[in-house]
């Protein structure tokens, strides 16, 4: 199943134009769609500290893509004085959260949290959907999760976009890395969108729990205690992380990285986790941790903020194609999709 699910997602990808038959290489780590991770050691200490899903891991990637350095703008947290031209300059950005389509282990009941599985044909129909949704919403950059159902789910999604730019996925992890993943077109650049992958916006990591069936569990330990596990915000599973251990690490991540490329103007899309993309919207929407174990997420529908003059505005999630309704763009939305109806037309 999970090789149909993959070959599915490449043939969506390849029907879009995104990828050739020789861009699936699978040696020396430069191309894509690997599904099988290195297996990783977690030190219960460590969790504890919640230092774990090492950066060194060998997580899935897509595509081979240009350095962060040489082709798009640096991506890197700016000193307080840069922060503060940021902030002199902030124009109003969008901000998009789309929680993956549904994976695999999902389907199946199955505790995933750090395990790397991909999306069903269910899945990858949800991701472009999502995608028909935020088709007229201006995307500058992506930061992804490391895990493969968040990486498919933001291409797929793209492949819906009208801009129809292409996202490549930086490589940082070496020199040769950097070097190999070079784009020597100007013209090409111009058509890319930076995609970041981040271990800090993975799921929240299960511990012993992943893997197991989550009906089983439940009878194993009692319905109350799973229900403390998965809802609480401060209790982690055996070996696991907490809501609250997963919000450090993502909101920490999202204030260092991404907030200022919303400062600087530049509109963003997140694809990640259910627990990450919550602990997020807890920051953005300053919910207690009390609220936000309420919060739930669907797999697949995107939610649109609006970041201007240093606050975050919920406006929800745009209709889809489908859906009556006029959705509520601001002006400089509504001018964009203006824009984009021109360059199609001409």
């Amino acid at each position: 199943m999970a090789a149909t699910a993959f070959h599915q997602a490449i043939g969506t990808l390849q029907s879009h134009g995104y990828f050739s038959n020789s861009g699936l290489n699978q040696e020396n780590g430069i191309a894509s769609f690997r599904l099988i991770s290195k297996g990783l050691k977690l030190d219960t200490a460590m969790l504890r500290r919640g230092t774990y899903c090492s950066r060194k891991r060998s997580f899935s990637v897509i595509e081979a893509s240009a350095s962060q350095t040489t082709v798009f703008e640096p991506v890197s947290s700016p000193s307080n004085d840069s922060t503060s031209d940021s902030k002199k300059k902030s124009n109003e950005a969008a901000l998009i959260l789309i929680r993956h389509g549904e994976s695999m282990w999902n389907e199946k009941n199955l505790f995933t949290g750090c395990v790397d599985v991909p999306l069903t044909r269910k899945g990858v129909e949800e991701a472009i959907e999502a995608g028909k949704r935020i088709s007229n919403i201006p995307v500058d950059m992506i930061y992804t999760s490391a895990l493969i159902r968040a990486q498919m789910t933001a291409m797929l999604a793209m492949t819906e976009h009208r801009r129809k730019k292409v996202p490549i996925i930086l490589h940082n992890e070496s020199e040769q890395a950097r070097t190999w993943s070079q784009i020597f077109s100007e013209e090409t650049k111009k058509q890319c969108i930076p995609v970041i992958t981040a271990w800090q916006l993975n799921e929240r990591m299960y511990g012993e729990l992943q893997g197991l069936n989550k009906q089983e569990t439940a009878d194993r330990y009692g319905k109350e205690q799973v229900h403390v596990w998965r809802r609480s915000y401060d209790t982690p599973p055996p070996n696991g992380e907490s809501l609250e251990m997963c919000a450090e690490r993502a909101v920490a991540y999202f204030k260092e990285y991404i907030e200022p490329q919303l400062l600087s103007g530049k509109n963003v899309m997140i694809a990640a986790h259910g627990n990450s993309l919550r602990s997020i919207i807890m920051y953005l929407d300053k919910l207690t941790s009390q609220e936000v174990i309420s919060l739930e997420l669907s797999t697949g529908i995107p939610m649109l903020y609006i970041f201007k003059e240093g606050s975050f505005i919920r406006r929800g999630s745009p209709v889809a194609p489908n859906e009556a309704g006029v959705y509520a763009y601001t002006k400089r939305l509504a001018q964009y999709r203006q824009k984009l109806d021109e360059m199609l037309q001409s």
